[in-house]
């Protein structure tokens, strides 16, 4: 700030001569001398009551008193903000009648008078500080009474702090001992690795800038976003009702990921043999593309033959029909409850049977078995000597696909008509002469005439090696 000096006093007058005269004009200039130190010394009292005003008044501040419950860790000195700018301190703490806390503040005077409608808000910078406290003040309208120096805030007109202890209080133990460890776990986490710490939270800014964009975006369409939470908390809702199977879900996995955790040698040899699985599965999918386009082009191709699958099993449809309680007679046959009642239990026991046929008639069985090259001859024509059996005397016929047919006809005496319509016995040579031998290659169907189709005799076009000329 620039100053200026005082201007000087002019210079006295020289003394005048000793031998002038003295009379009245030597004697004025005293009477103004003392008027100005007069006024001197009354300025100079001024500035000191003023002074002393300034310094004994605190400064222009203004008293007043806040009432808690308690004093929060408030200290002597603590500040008084309002607005996060510091207006004043905490100049006093006692102990009331009524066991409260009367905390004495001074305000500076450009926020003084208080108004009506003030509060005051013991306040913490962080839940972590201990004992770090101030005063934050909201005033009131500056419509509203103004509040006398000395005048106290009492009841609603103060707020209470909450400390870091209480917000642990309204959890449970099991959830504040799981945080105790989070905690713990959180600072091994990150021990010794704090310049890695402090690098990621270089991207901590812009992740957030980020995440504020996703919800920009969430909330964008409120209506869109409003039945979002909606069916959440439907869903949410539902999910609660679920808890003890929630529960059970947990503390499966848990046993789950425990029963992983045991094999973690095997979890690990797994995971080396994945990168050789992964190849191999890799190049299987690079040829898969070429078979999708073979097996294509083999769909396209057989979709003209849709149509007659479509007739076939139309067709079919009646014979499944037809055929289903016969297999059901068949299962049946094959597999029915109880003991000893289908093929399943036969099939069971033969094996015995077959162990206590052998063992019970061993020369039976032998002879049998070498008996079987001599009795295989006369398998073909067992339907033949059946019919010898049954009617000796007539042709014996068997009907087969290709038509009866006989190999060996048996022939007794007969009769034939003679004179006057009389039988007479044939003689024992004629029924033989009409006998044909060495007839050992007849085909099928040769014992009757020959169909009109031609059809018999039988010979699978030669297939079967034998002579259709040869007919009884």
């Amino acid at each position: 700030m620039a100053t200026t000096s005082p201007p000087r006093p002019p210079s006295a007058p020289p003394p005048p001569p000793d031998d002038l005269p003295l009379g009245p004009s030597r004697g004025r200039p005293a009477a103004p001398s003392r008027l100005a130190r007069g006024l001197a010394l009354s300025a100079l009292g001024i500035v000191v009551l003023v002074i002393a005003y300034l310094l004994l008044s605190g400064g222009g501040t203004t008293t007043y008193y806040v009432e808690l419950p308690e004093a929060y860790e408030l200290v002597r000195g603590d500040q008084v903000q309002v607005g996060g700018v510091p207006v004043g301190s905490v100049t006093n703490i006692v102990l009331t009648k009524r066991y409260t806390a009367l905390v004495t503040i001074h305000v500076e005077s450009s926020v003084a008078p208080l108004h009506a409608g003030t509060v005051a808000e013991i306040r913490v910078p962080s839940l972590t500080s201990v004992a770090d406290r101030y005063v934050a003040l909201q005033l009131g309208p500056n419509n509203r009474p103004a509040l006398p120096a000395g005048s106290t805030l009492r009841g609603s007109a103060t707020r209470t702090v909450t400390d870091l202890d209480q917000l642990f209080n309204t959890f449970n133990p099991k959830t504040r001992k799981g945080l105790q460890q989070f905690i713990q776990g959180s600072a091994e986490q990150y021990a010794g690795a704090g310049r890695e710490l402090g690098l990621s939270t270089e991207y901590f800014a812009p992740s957030l800038e980020s995440t504020d964009h996703i919800f920009a975006q969430l909330v964008s369409d409120q209506s869109t976003f409003t039945h979002f939470l909606i069916e959440s908390a439907k869903a949410l809702t539902t999910i609660g009702a679920r808890k003890e199977q929630l529960s059970d879900l947990v503390e499966h996995a848990d046993q789950t990921f425990q029963v992983l955790g045991a094999q973690q040698t095997k979890l690990g040899e797994g995971l080396r043999q994945l990168p050789v699985t992964l190849a191999a599965g890799n190049k299987t999918f690079t040829e898969l593309p070429p078979t999708l386009t073979a097996l294509t082009k083999l769909v396209n191709a057989q979709k003209p033959n849709t149509a007659a699958l479509t007739e076939l099993f139309t067709k079919l449809r009646p014979l499944v029909t037809t055929a289903t309680p016969v297999v059901s007679n068949f299962s049946q046959a094959i597999s029915r409850p109880g003991p000893d009642n289908d093929l399943t239990d036969f099939v069971r026991v033969m094996p015995e049977v077959a162990e206590v046929l052998t063992t019970a008639s061993p020369n039976g069985v032998r002879a049998l078995r070498e008996a079987v090259p001599i009795t295989s001859f006369f398998g073909p024509y067992s339907p033949d000597l059946v019919g010898t059996l049954n009617s000796f005397g007539q042709t014996t016929a068997y009907y087969d696909a290709n038509g009866h047919y006989a190999h060996v006809s048996p022939v007794a005496p007969s009769f034939s008509l003679g004179e006057g319509e009389t039988l007479k016995p044939s003689s024992a040579q004629q029924p033989l002469e009409a006998l044909k031998t060495g007839q050992n290659r007849r085909c099928p169907g040769a014992a009757t005439q020959p169909a009109a189709d031609g059809s018999s005799p039988f010979t699978d076009n030669g297939a079967l090696g034998c002579n259709p000329s040869q007919t009884p």
